[in-house]
């Protein structure tokens, strides 16, 4: 499915898209707090390297991008509302 750019949106979808988007790094951003508290517990537990303390430091730039996303969105419905 090919994504449409953020200026061909309706107000409705860009509305939608942004409640999307926010409750995907509300809940990226608490798994990643879970993932990063059970890795640094778990190596205070069993002292080695595990690869929990790796995975949210991967999943950041997932979260980065949907954040930039989340203000394009915000930005797109404001010029959108002050054109009117």
């Amino acid at each position: 499915m090919k994504s449409k750019n953020i200026s061909e949106l309706s107000i409705e979808e860009l509305i939608k898209q942004q409640k999307t988007i926010k409750t995907i790094i509300s809940v990226l951003s608490g798994m990643l707090l879970v993932l990063l508290v059970l890795g640094i517990w778990l190596t205070f537990q069993k002292p080695s390297f595990l690869v929990f303390i790796v995975i949210p430091f991967t999943f950041i730039p997932l979260l980065i991008f949907n954040a930039v996303t989340l203000k394009k969105i915000k930005s797109e419905l404001h010029s959108r509302e002050n054109n009117k």
